[in-house]
């Protein structure tokens, strides 16, 4: 065969279910502690977006640890699945601030945090939504912020999100792609209208550099401008 044919890989013509296999070696290739199991088991069972792959939560890890993380906001509880995560990546000394207006959702990161190991003082819970907590969040004292609930929460306060990041920090917004929606002209339901308005508000903004990242639900990524 030539060299310009090449043989097929997984997620061609050759292999029409190498995407969901490669997804599948992603996620086993991301090995989680009993404790972000745990706390995955109980995140599954609650109201809510579900948890971040483990494909998903070693991205977010990595990313954490490559900006060299001490200040992270999680904007969703997500159980604390992506907080264990992002705990993961950060700095030893660092703090993960996590606003949450579903209380059952904050219960269940609270009790990973703890069966993890991680003291009191590495994490600080809010009750409250992003319009109600932001104002009490000092502006550009962040490393990354982390959304992990449904846009519709946090579209109308992208801009206080973006504001509160350090220069070269990164956002990061987790379900973009989930289900194919986004991309579907004909799809007009609440959650994928919002995500469109997010979608289109990062890549205009000039503060930012983006880039959407084809892992589990869709990462939106972007970072500010050193």
């Amino acid at each position: 065969m030539s060299a310009r044919g090449g043989p097929p890989v997984g997620g061609e013509r050759g292999d029409p279910d190498g995407g969901d296999v490669g997804r599948a070696y992603a996620d086993r290739f991301a090995a989680e502690t009993p404790a972000l199991t745990a706390a995955r088991t109980r995140a599954a069972g609650l109201d809510g977006p579900p948890p971040v792959s483990p494909a998903v939560g070693s991205t977010l890890a990595v990313l954490a640890a490559g900006a060299g993380a001490r200040a992270v906001v999680s904007v969703g509880s997500n159980g604390g699945v992506g907080g264990l995560w992002l705990l993961r990546g950060m700095r030893r000394d660092g703090v993960l601030t996590c606003l949450d207006s579903d209380a059952e959702q904050q219960r269940a990161a609270r009790r990973a945090f703890g069966d993890a190991g991680h003291p009191p003082g590495r994490t600080r819970m809010i009750f409250g939504t992003p319009g109600e907590v932001l104002p009490r969040l000092s502006p550009g004292a962040y490393d990354l912020v982390a959304c992990a609930t449904s846009p519709a929460e946090y579209a109308a306060e992208l801009s206080g999100l973006v504001e509160l990041l350090r220069p070269g920090g990164l956002l990061v917004c987790h379900g973009l792609l989930e289900g194919g929606r986004v991309a579907d002209r004909a799809a007009r339901d609440p959650e994928t209208v919002a995500w469109r308005e997010v979608a289109r508000r990062v890549r205009e903004d000039e503060r930012l550099t983006s880039a959407v990242l084809p892992i589990g639900a869709g990462l939106l990524v972007a970072s500010t401008a050193r």
